[in-house]
Formats: C-alpha cells, structure tokens, sequence
C-alpha cells in the first residue's frame, strides 16, 4: 500500500506543485488591481440576476421632475413654492423629510416663507457636500438649518469605473465633527428613540443598531484593491433597480393629488428626477454593452442607503459582507486546487473541456448563491486559478506525452503498424515507468530470417550496389512484417528479427494463436514476395537468393534494453534463441526451395489447424540440452 502511494505521489506531483504557484501568482496578480474591473463586472451582474425586492413602503420620493420644472417656470424652484411643498408634506405627518435640494442662498419670491418653514419643521434635514469636487468646491447648507443641528451630508463615492457601489455612513472633514450622512440621519430619526447605535468593537468601529451589524468599508474588501475608504463606507446593498420607490411628483403634492395618509408616518425624500439637472449616478445596474446606461438619480441613491439601515434595524435584512483576505486566499487556493486536480485525473477524456466548464460554471453558480446569502465572494482570482492550474496540468501533461511519444517512437520508430502504435500509445501508462518500458513477461512468436549465402553474393557485388540491393530486399520483408501486425525488433546485418504479440501482451489463448498464425503468414508472403523479387532481379542482372525462416512461440521478456544513452526495444528469452537456431539448423535443409520456413512444437500447436506442416525431426538444437521437434511449412 505505501508503494502504491508513493506512486500515485509521484506521478501527481505536478498537481503539488502547480496548484498552489498558480494560486500565489492568481493572489499577487489580484492584488496589483488589474483584476478590480472584472472582478466588479461579476459583482454588478449579481445584483442584476437577483430578483428585486419588494418595495419598502416605509420611504416615499418627492420627485421633482421636468413637468414640475415647467410648472414652477424657472430652476431653482422659488422659495415660495418649496415652502408650500414642505407645508403640505408636513401636514401628513411624516416621520422624517429630507430635502435633497442645496440651498445655499435666497432665491425670490419667499424666502422668509421657506425660512420660517425651516424653523418650524424639527424633522426636516437639509444637505451640505462636505468633499470637495475637481474645482474644489463645497456647497454649505441652508443656514437656518445648520444653526438647528438639521443637517447632513451628501458626498458621493465613484469607483475607478464611474459607479457607485457604497456609500458613506458619516464622515469627518478635516479640523470639523463628524457628520452623518443623508441616508443615515434619516434612518436613526425614524428609529429613535426605540433604537440606537451600540459600540460591539471600538477599535474595528463595530457597531449594532436593531438587528442590524456595521461593519466598515476596507481598502481591500471584495474585489477592491488599495481603494479609499475615507469616513465610515458600506457597501450598497441596492433594493433595486431605478425606480424601486414609490414616487409622487412635486405638482400633485401642491395640487393635492395624493391620498391624504400618503406620507404619514414615513420618510419622505425630496429631490431632482430631472434629466436636464443631472443629478444622475451609474449603479451595478446600469447595463452598457449594448445600450445607453440606466442611471439612478441621486435621491433614490439615499433611499436606498435609509432603506438598507432601517430594514437592517428591524428586519435584519443583509448587508453586503466580505471575507477577510485570509479567507479568501484559501477560496483561491481550494479552486486552484481544484482545477489541477480535474486536469490530472481528466487529462486522456473526451469529456474534460466539458468539466471544467461545469467546475466554472459551479464557482459561479456557489458565488451568486453566496451573494444572495449576503456575502460578496471573489469570482475572477478563482476562476484564474481554476482555470490556470487546469491549463498548466494540461500543458505539462503535453509536456511529458511528448516526452514519452519521443521515447516510444525512438524505441519502435517505423517498426509498427498504425494500429499497434496507437495500442502503444493507449497503454503508455502500463508500459512506460520513469521513462522506459520495463521488462514484461509474455507470451509471443519470434521470427528469424537470414539469406543463405549472403557472404559469398557481398564478395561479388560492389559494396553501393550491395547497400541497394539489400534495402530492397529488408524494405520488402519489413512491409510485410508490418502488414502481419508485427514489430520488426531489428536488422542484423542481412537478418531480420520480427516479434508478433508485442509490445501490448496478449494475455488469452486465442491471441497468443492469432499471433503465431500471423507470424506463419508473413513467413508465406515473404516467401511469396521473394519469388518476385527474383524475377526483378533476374532482368536487372542482380543476385538472386534464397532465405531461411524460424519461427517459435513461448515466453519472453520485452522491453527496454541498452544504456542511458541508447535503448532499443527488444525481447529475450529461450523462445527467441529457439527462433534463431530454427533459422539456422542444418543449412543445407531446404534443398532448392526459395524459402526454407521452420517452426517450433509450440508453434506447430497453434497453427496445425490452419496450415499445412511436416514433421521433421526431434532434436537438440545448439546450446539447448532439451530437445524439441521441428517442424516446416513448405513455403
């Protein structure tokens, strides 16, 4: 058993070493950012697969839209006709107002209307930017309404790609006090006094309110890298697309078009829905690969934010969390893992480019049930080490099938047929170990030829027009070898040595006598193929010769033999020794016969029912003391 680990060890010992390099190398590349952008793509398509939420009927928009525009006659909206807005708003009794308008100075008729208003309105809140934009510039809140602590603001962050995924809970201007922001303030007014925030971890800036845990934005949280995560971020846990609160209009607010119990006890947010003010975001949902991007209008961006706050308090609905980076790299190295896995073990299966789409397809699939769950799990880093641990098994496993193709032509060269090099190849793995094919005992038939008289034909002919001659024949011959279905072992001077039943052992009785009959059939068509070539030679005023053939069947060892820096592929064995001496007893046997063909007992056996041979003679041939009966097939 430790042997047959120790084997399964080092043959996959590519997959320990490729999984956790391509995993480091997938970490470090993430981590230089450049896969911020796909890794935020995955992200957005999330939020666009899953199914929108019901709307929160606790948040009601004053939108003020292009008609409205029209209506008042002018931009901005005069004093006057805001103070009559926020009048009738508060008739309704509403928990909180957000007035997601800048109003930083007068702007007649009115004013004294909207300022007395502002005074008297304690649940209303105005807005400041508080971050300076490209200009520098920061816009400051109706004074009346920062003198009385109604004040928030309403800073945006943008992603490097122009979209808004979180937002700010509060945040703290240099040499100022902290300030919450739009969406938070109006949140805690409509849960005081009941709930508050609670500190759960003041060094990590923890803190719970209602059922809710906040925990803040971090430079490297999900798929951001190095990013700013000034004041106290969260990440937007969107309800929705655009237009996932209801919505009245500013002119059937002042007309009085709305149910009079429309707003009671709910957070009203008043701001800009036209297109011409621009008050416009890119959100995860804004699709733009093949049409012009939804936005979302800034006001919506605070209902969410207030949304997600309150709904977390009482609901305990999600937020968007993440993993620590610890964490995640273990989610990195577990796919990398993975995907070297499934390279090694499905590296020979049709069915493999079909694997590791479905092993893509379930990091997907566990990454977007992970997000519905409420955590934002990386998606790319994962699915390049999955995918670079697979390719990199893959490619060293070329590697080394190239390796050992090379080895297994060099040992077998043009020496087999198509169909046992592909057995060859389909079997490597049995016949190959540590780059050589190790001796196997088997049982096969061994064929022997030799011209007689060769010595004294090599005398009388130039040695150019021997070399010819003699490849003519050897060609002849060793086609027909490989039209037999055997393996020509080798060339030994004008002798050729073939072998039938190797290198892939052929293990029933029925194949060890398909070998031996295929080995008599090629001796038959060689003698055949003689005949002709005689005839050619005897016109060309070339030599004409006769051969000699033994053939014997029984055990052998094949396999690799000769040093580090040559093998050749061969088989020992008291069956090859028989096979030679056969092609070499009693050279005058044979009289005038073109082709003397002779086999062994054993061989006899197997083919006796199929061809024609004479008993010969009972003898001890060279080097062997038992003796065995010889047998010919005339030929």
């Amino acid at each position: 058993m430790w042997a047959k680990l120790k084997k399964i060890v080092w043959e996959g010992r590519c997959v320990l070493i490729a999984a956790p390099t391509i995993a480091t190398l997938t970490i470090g590349l993430r981590l230089t950012g450049l896969l911020q952008l796909l890794e935020w793509a995955a992200y957005d398509q999330f939020f666009s697969l899953r199914k929108p939420e019901n709307v929160d009927s606790r948040i009601v928009i004053v939108a003020i839209n292009e008609p409205d525009i029209l209506e008042a006659g002018q931009w901005p909206i005069p004093d006057v006709m805001l103070a009559d807005l926020l009048t009738k708003i508060r008739q309704q009794k509403p928990r909180a107002i957000g007035f997601d308008l800048f109003r930083p100075f007068p702007v007649q008729p009115g004013s004294k209307a909207l300022i007395d208003v502002f005074k008297t309105t304690p649940n209303l809140i105005g807005v400041e930017k508080l971050v300076p934009d490209a200009s520098g510039a920061v816009i400051a809140p109706p004074t009346v309404l920062a003198e009385q602590n109604q004040v928030a603001a309403i800073d945006f962050i943008l992603d490097g790609d122009g979209k808004l995924r979180r937002s700010l809970i509060s945040l703290k201007p240099p040499g100022s006090k902290t300030r919450l922001s739009l969406g938070a303030k109006l949140a805690l007014m409509y849960l005081n006094p009941a709930i508050k925030f609670e500190v759960v971890d003041a060094s990590k800036q923890v803190y719970k309110l209602g059922k809710l845990v906040l925990e803040p934005f971090e430079a490297n949280d999900g798929g951001y890298v190095r990013s700013d995560s000034g004041g106290y971020q969260v990440l937007l846990n969107f309800r929705g697309a655009p237009g996932s609160f209801k919505t009245v209009s500013m002119t059937k607010v002042l007309r009085n078009e709305i149910a009079a119990d429309v707003l009671r006890d709910k957070i009203v947010l008043i701001g800009s829905t036209a297109q011409s003010l621009r008050d416009f975001f890119i959100t995860p949902y804004s699709k733009s690969v093949f049409a012009i991007p939804e936005p979302m209008t800034g006001v919506e961006i605070h209902a969410n934010l207030t949304s997600q706050l309150i709904s977390g308090a009482l609901d305990g609905r999600l937020m968007i969390r993440v993993w620590d980076e610890p964490v995640e790299w273990l989610w990195v190295f577990g796919w990398s893992w993975l995907g070297a896995i499934l390279g090694w073990v499905f590296r020979a299966s049709r069915w493999t480019i079909c694997v590791f789409i479905l092993a893509g397809l379930g990091l997907w699939l566990l990454a977007f049930f992970l997000f519905l769950e409420g955590w934002w799990v990386p998606v790319v880093p994962p699915f390049l080490a999955l995918a670079g641990s697979a390719i990199s098994i893959t490619g060293y496993i070329a590697v080394m099938e190239r390796e050992d193709r090379y080895m297994m032509m060099g040992l077998f060269g043009r020496h087999v047929t198509p169909k046992i090099a592909e057995a060859i190849w389909q079997q490597r793995e049995q016949l190959l170990k540590q780059g050589q094919i190790f001796g196997q005992k088997m049982t096969a038939t061994v064929l022997f030829t030799d011209i007689k008289g060769f010595t004294s034909i090599a005398e009388n002919i130039d040695p150019e027009t021997l070399m010819l001659w003699l490849n003519e024949y050897m060609n002849a011959m060793a086609e027909l070898v490989l039209e037999h279905e055997g393996v020509i072992d080798k060339y030994i001077g004008d002798a050729i040595m073939a072998l039938f039943g190797v290198p892939v052992p052929r293990n029933t009785e029925a194949e060890v006598a398909e070998d031996a009959l295929s080995a008599v059939s090629c001796a038959l068509a060689m003698a055949e193929r003689l005949i002709m070539l005689n005839a050619d030679w005897k016109k060309r005023g070339l030599p004409t010769i006769s051969m000699r053939v033994g053939i014997a069947t029984g055990t052998v060892v094949a396999g690799s033999l000769g040093s580090i820096h040559r093998q050749d592929y061969t088989a020992i064995g008291d069956s090859v020794n028989v096979a030679a001496r056969l092609e070499s007893y009693d050279k005058s046997m044979g009289g005038n016969s073109r082709c003397r063909i002779l086999i062994s007992e054993d061989t006899y056996q197997y083919i006796k029912d199929q061809f024609y041979a004479e008993f010969l003679v009972r003898v001890s041939l060279k080097g062997r003391k038992q003796p065995i009966k010889i047998y010919q097939v005339p030929g």
